[in-house]
């Protein structure tokens, strides 16, 4: 064991446990607690006695924090930034950093906080502590999520836990986790969620991936479904990954959580601090670049997931987080064939296509791809009666279509006005011309003292008729009007692009 890199002072201990010492001073403490055995000790005997300690132990390696009757199959579900946390109630966080609580008269609680009555904790992420909480008015478990005691006295992240909340709040969907209410105790901020027993995926892939092919289709649409609803809102998720997906034991159904780095698209004011948000292993090549993102950065990232639900890990691997952006900006990532010799190749084109480094290459947006997985999962669950669907070219790679509908309604026009020019000019040359029986013109004589109108013979001549160029400007009219409706439909395979010129 290492010696201690400070003297023993026991009044730091004091402090640490009232909230007092600097951000700095608790890491140094923390350094301190790992190589001193005995002040880690003293901790603990000052922050309770032996039988507290007992007592909590016991409560919260229990596989239910209150009685059976309390124990309804209707909870809510628990959110979580981080893999490694979710785990059970109180392992990664020290109780003497729950001072913020409010003390309890229930003996199986922790505390209270705003009303809730606190049973443990579920977890806490890069801005905040999740808690599982017990409503007393409800009757219910919901997952309460805190702006961590460090953060809570600085604006800018509070006004980032703010938008967090409206961010989710904003989208009505099942695939996405509900928000109960917002507000605020003893100046920190929080959120209340609903809380159901189950697990991450992270959790699932850890312990049964490779996936089947029908539960990672199954899984990817309900993602797919979910990512729609939030990008119609405006909002780009930016940290869809396994952590982030929940499971619940119960029902067949997926959750997004974690809308911490969630961001309207024309929103710039609190994402430009020089700090790239997301995680590293399913970020997109545009989000490590510190490039502009839309809705097609969660297809990125969806993509690395469903590769990881095939083959039971992303696909950028490196030791360090530099070395993982490096791998998805630069280099391209290993064929699931390659891994997995079961798969279809249909589904390797897709993983290909959602991994694309150009975003245009990528699906068009959320809908295209949930309607595509539609299929491809009903073709895998009825492979007889119905037909694997095509994968459809990405209409944002077409830009040259629309100008070659007009260029082609263009000439049309010009053929027409041509055609007109001419049968018109027929027209007026023959009315100056009688004809005869035989159908040639007689030739022109002068004559001076021409007879009265009324004493002529009936002039005969072609008069213009206008149905058929009538006609004809409809069709194309109507031909216009179909290309703007559809500016991107399919081109004739000779004037597809290459993908030299994208």
């Amino acid at each position: 064991m290492k010696a201690p890199s400070t003297p023993c002072r026991f009044d730091q201990l004091d402090a640490f446990l009232a909230g007092e010492l600097s951000a700095a001073q608790v890491e140094q403490l923390e350094q301190h607690l790992d190589a001193c055995p005995h002040c880690d000790e003293e901790l603990t005997r000052r922050t309770a006695d032996e039988s507290f300690w007992d007592d909590a132990q016991t409560f919260l390696s229990a596989a239910d924090d209150l009685p059976s009757d309390h124990d309804t199959d209707d909870r809510p579900l628990p959110t979580t930034s981080d893999p490694h946390t979710l785990n059970r109630p109180g392992q990664s966080l020290h109780l003497g950093q729950l001072s913020f609580l409010d003390p309890t008269d229930d003996p199986r609680m922790l505390g209270r906080f705003g009303g809730y009555e606190i049973s443990g904790i579920i977890g806490q992420g890069g801005m905040g502590v999740v808690m599982k909480g017990w409503d007393v008015s409800l009757d219910r478990f919901v997952a309460i999520k805190v702006l961590s005691p460090a953060y809570a006295g600085h604006s800018a992240a509070r006004q980032r836990f703010a938008r967090e909340a409206q961010a989710a709040a904003a989208i009505l969907h099942d695939n996405v986790i509900a928000i109960y209410g917002v507000d605020h105790w003893k100046d920190m901020p929080y959120l209340v969620m609903p809380y159901i027993k189950g697990e991450s995926l992270q959790q699932r892939i850890d312990r049964a991936a490779p996936l089947a092919l029908e539960n990672v289709l199954e899984i990817s649409l309900q993602i797919a479904r979910g990512l729609a609803a939030a990008h119609d809102q405006g909002l780009v998720h930016r940290d869809i990954k396994p952590a982030n997906i929940l499971m619940p034991a119960s029902v067949s159904r997926v959750i997004i959580t974690d809308f911490g780095l969630a961001r309207t698209a024309d929103d710039a004011s609190l994402t430009r601090s020089g700090v790239l948000a997301g995680t590293p292993q399913y970020m997109s090549p545009e989000q490590a670049q510190g490039e502009a993102i839309d809705g097609r950065t969660d297809l990125f990232s969806l993509g690395s997931v469903i590769y990881a639900m095939a083959c039971g890990r992303p696909p950028f691997r490196a030791e360090t987080p530099y070395g993982v952006l490096r791998k998805i900006t630069d280099q391209p990532h290993r064929p699931l064939s390659q891994l997995r010799d079961d798969l279809p190749t249909w589904l390797e084109s897709i993983v290909d296509r959602l991994l694309q480094k150009d975003p245009a290459k990528r699906f068009d947006d959320a809908h295209q791809l949930a309607a595509h997985l539609e299929e491809c999962l009903a073709h895998v669950r009825q492979p007889t009666t119905t037909l694997l669907p095509k994968l459809q070219p990405s209409s944002k790679r077409r830009p040259s279509v629309l100008p070659l509908a007009v260029v082609m309604v263009a000439l049309a026009l010009v053929a027409l006005v041509v055609v007109a020019l001419v049968m018109v000019g027929d027209g007026w040359a023959m009315k100056r011309f009688e004809t005869n029986d035989s159908g040639t013109p007689p030739p022109q004589v002068t004559d001076p003292d021409p007879p009265p109108s009324d004493l002529l013979p009936p002039q005969v001549g072609w008069e213009f008729d206008a149905t058929a160029l009538d006609q004809l400007e409809t069709e194309l009219h109507l031909l216009l009007q179909e290309t703007a409706d559809d500016p991107f439909a399919d081109p004739s395979p000779t004037l597809e692009p290459s993908n030299e010129t994208l």
